[in-house]
């Protein structure tokens, strides 16, 4: 398929926003949360495992750990038995305890609302500051998992293997106030629909303008 025109693109990305919320109009972020502490923890806890997981081990911990300073003074070995079904337990209990430590230490127990704060925290990259910046606190930020940049490029809307590139690529081609929906838009679309071994392109919204149908 030809090369796309910046307009030709703009034309599909103004139609993928209204196509996928009314095919998805109860998308969410998926990780159960009562708080940004919350959010932000159970996000590092989500790489490289299912959020239907994590939600299984969250409550039991935030229950024993119900501050920042209760993470952060936390014994390292019993907080990787706690996590430990997550996977990758020894790395995300390193992380929660530092960037928990942090928390306490830098910004008075509560969760930073910027990206250079959030990003000063072990554990936490773009991906997760915007988990947390646009479910906790309301600020516009596109969440560029592995659903969202398969997507994204499957759909033409950029050439970039870097999540950061991405970000920028689709930040560029849809409005400031749809940003944060339509992370839970596309990843509810790769979850259910654009599957990654099998994509049910015959029942997709937005077959007839993607470029990979």
């Amino acid at each position: 398929m030809e090369n796309k025109t910046r307009s030709e693109k703009s034309d599909i990305s103004s139609v993928i926003f209204p196509r996928l919320s009314a095919a998805y109009p109860t998308a969410h972020c998926a990780l159960n949360h009562t708080n940004p502490r919350e959010l932000l923890i159970a996000t590092i806890l989500s790489a490289q495992c299912t959020d239907k997981r994590v939600n299984m081990v969250t409550p039991g911990l935030f229950q024993k750990y119900p501050t920042a300073q209760a993470f952060a003074d936390a014994d390292l070995e019993e907080l990787k038995n706690d996590i430990r079904s997550t996977g990758f337990f020894n790395n995300k209990a390193k992380a929660i305890k530092s960037a928990m430590k942090s928390v306490s230490d830098k910004f008075g127990g509560e969760i930073p609302r910027t990206m250079e704060e959030l990003l000063q925290l072990e554990g936490v990259g773009r991906k997760t500051a915007n988990v947390v910046l646009g479910d906790a606190f309301g600020v516009p930020g596109i969440v560029v998992d592995t659903h969202v940049k398969r997507l994204a490029n499957l759909l033409g809307l950029t050439k970039n293997a870097d999540p950061e590139k991405i970000e920028q690529d689709l930040m560029k081609q849809f409005p400031k106030e749809q940003w944060t929906m339509l992370g839970h838009l596309l990843i509810e679309h790769g979850r259910v629909v654009c599957i990654a071994r099998r994509p049910q392109c015959g029942q997709c919204v937005l077959n007839d303008i993607c470029p990979s149908a």
